[in-house]
């Protein structure tokens, strides 16, 4: 190998290596800020279903978890397909938008495909579904964290140490087959018992079948597992990430699960202080609350 070779040779791994750098320097948030240009409340949530519908999504269920705030929950066959490549990435099968009237305006918001592609470690390229949905819902500015969160620490993310990251999720039931857990989770949905109801379900290519769960108690002992309350805590800022909600519970092979709390939560809102008001530390029940409520889904 000549030294001409060699300097290219080199030169080429040394450009790569920078290339990966920066790329795993890259920062991403979790929300992106759609057209808001809506006369009211009701257009804005017609003309979001209407676009999504038209650029090639499949609507699953929406629901209005408080006063002006409407949640839609969303697929493709390609994001599935990437979903149902590793073990819990059923929990990414879905992807959710929302309307929220703030102080006379309207915003059109949804969950950043690409930041929680990285959060959930789907395996695969999720560019095209970002593209297409962009184009379905606009994207004036991503938003939810002040930094953004680097690529290669998303893909690990928690909160802090000894918290939760994505593969610790709630083991909420085990059953001897599939059919029998998804009829009991589907049932107990649909009974609305403890404040839990269904806002869809999902059959996956994989033969997982994934549930949203909107939580809506009316007892004031039961508000830390209540959609309403902790979303008072916690979205405060201009920009609501009303498209954290709804929660979700995967059913794969028999085996219940949901992501926990002090994950799932962490990771949509990553600037959440730990104390004061507005803060985790006011929710600290929470975590337990809804392992607990989700729980009463199995027997």
């Amino acid at each position: 190998m000549t030294f001409k070779t060699i300097l290219r040779v080199t030169t080429m791994l040394l450009l790569g290596v920078s290339f990966l750098s920066q790329a795993d320097d890259t920062r991403l948030k979790p929300f992106v800020l759609g057209d808001s240009h809506y006369a009211n409340f009701g257009e804005a949530v017609a003309q979001t279903r209407g676009n999504l519908t038209a650029s090639g999504f499949t609507i699953l269920g929406d629901y209005a978890p408080y006063d002006g705030a409407q949640v839609i929950v969303f697929t493709s066959a390609a994001l599935q397909h990437l979903a149902v490549k590793t073990d819990l990435g059923g929990f990414g099968a879905v992807l959710r938008a929302a309307v929220t009237a703030v102080d006379g305006t309207v915003q059109v918001s949804y969950v950043n495909p690409q930041y929680m592609a990285t959060a959930y470690r789907l395996d695969g390229d999720i560019s095209g579904i970002t593209e297409q949905l962009a184009n379905a819902l606009g994207a004036q500015e991503h938003f939810g964290s002040k930094r953004g969160i680097k690529i290669k620490s998303l893909a690990r993310y928690n909160y802090m140490f000894g918290m939760e990251r994505f593969d610790d999720p709630y083991e909420l039931g085990v059953y001897d087959d599939q059919g029998s857990a998804v009829e009991s989770v589907a049932a107990r949905l649909q009974s609305g018992d403890h404040g839990l109801s269904g806002v869809y379900q999902l059959a996956l290519p994989d033969g997982g079948v994934l549930f949203g769960v909107a939580m809506h108690p009316e007892a004031e002992d039961d508000r830390y597992y209540n959609d309403r309350y902790q979303m008072s805590v916690v979205d405060v800022a201009n920009l609501r990430s009303t498209a954290y909600l709804p929660y979700e519970v995967l059913v794969k092979e028999g085996v219940v699960k949901a992501l926990h709390m002090r994950f799932r939560m962490a990771v949509h809102f990553p600037d959440l202080s730990m104390m004061g008001k507005h803060s985790f530390m006011t929710l600290m029940p929470s975590p337990a609350a809804i392992n607990k409520a989700l729980a009463t889904l199995v027997d």
